[in-house]
């Protein structure tokens, strides 16, 4: 029998107890829980690989690790994709030595690096809004503010694979997450015009997370970055964080230097790789 879809996910947390680190990502623990039917599963109780569209996960439980058993998975399956075709990728969650290793002796290259960037949050001075913009957190009564949000994000992230496609039905997912605050998307409107948004994302009371910062490619240089990631900050911190993380593509220097210059730093260790085939 292969593995259910809490199985996999109880695995996944072993494992993370274990290294430290999660191996699977949000929208890969959102597709288990919510879509199961989208993802092929296949291994047992000592490790499993999993496929959701063209994106490839492999875990091994710590005890097993060294007996060849990522290689024998990666193998067990016909994977679509060629040259010509689709291309596949996959996470190393923590850039595991060992995934690097079985990436290259099985013909995948080392494609994207993914930072995660750490700071402590204290009072912050928010920055004067440009004239005629409000800053007001997200109001689910009113389907404008979906709509707009939609809009931005898919402007704004545009070239980035996994964020740029949501859609209705994965936004609909994510705010029926526990977590989910609406006052904590906070929102930056010029009329009825989305110009931005910082969503933030609480995992505990005192650990935050910069969870998407997006700017309409129209409304850049103004500050709105700046704006709103301070913002999101000191609401993180007006509930109790004080510790806030983020995600961001080790090769985007603008946003790496806007976070810098919020306190925000980064250990190489830190780093999630993504690799293709």
């Amino acid at each position: 029998m292969p593995l259910s879809p809490d199985q996999v996910i109880a695995l996944a947390r072993s494992a993370e107890a274990a290294d430290g680190v999660a191996p699977l990502d949000e929208a890969t623990l959102l597709t288990l829980e919510h879509h199961p039917d989208r993802a092929s599963i296949w291994g047992d109780t000592r490790g499993f690989g999993l496929l959701i569209g063209d994106e490839l996960t492999l875990l091994v439980a710590p005890h097993e690790r060294g007996s060849g058993l990522g290689r024998r998975l990666l193998r067990e399956r016909e994977l679509p994709g060629d040259p010509e075709g689709t291309r596949l990728s996959a996470w190393s969650h923590g850039d595991h030595p060992a995934a690097s290793a079985l990436a290259a002796s099985e013909g995948w290259s080392r494609a994207r690096e993914l930072w995660v960037m750490r700071t402590t949050v204290g009072d912050l001075a928010i920055p004067a809004a440009p004239a005629g913009v409000e800053l007001r957190g997200f109001r689910p009564q009113e389907s404008r503010d979906a709509s707009e949000l939609l809009r931005v994000n898919a402007a704004a992230f545009a070239q980035h694979p996994e964020q740029g496609a949501m859609d209705a039905e994965n936004l609909a997912d994510r705010m029926a997450e526990d977590w989910f605050d609406p006052d904590g998307l906070v929102m930056a409107w010029a009329g009825e015009h989305l110009l931005g948004f910082h969503w933030t994302k609480r995992h505990s009371h005192a650990e935050g997370e910069v969870y998407v910062v997006g700017i309409d490619p129209g409304a850049q240089g103004r500050g709105l970055g700046r704006l709103l990631t301070t913002a999101g900050l000191a609401y993180l911190h007006s509930r109790g964080a004080d510790s806030v993380h983020l995600f961001v593509e080790a090769d985007n220097a603008a946003a790496v230097r806007l976070y810098r210059g919020l306190g925000f730093t980064h250990d190489p260790h830190d780093t999630h790789v993504q690799y293709r085939r």
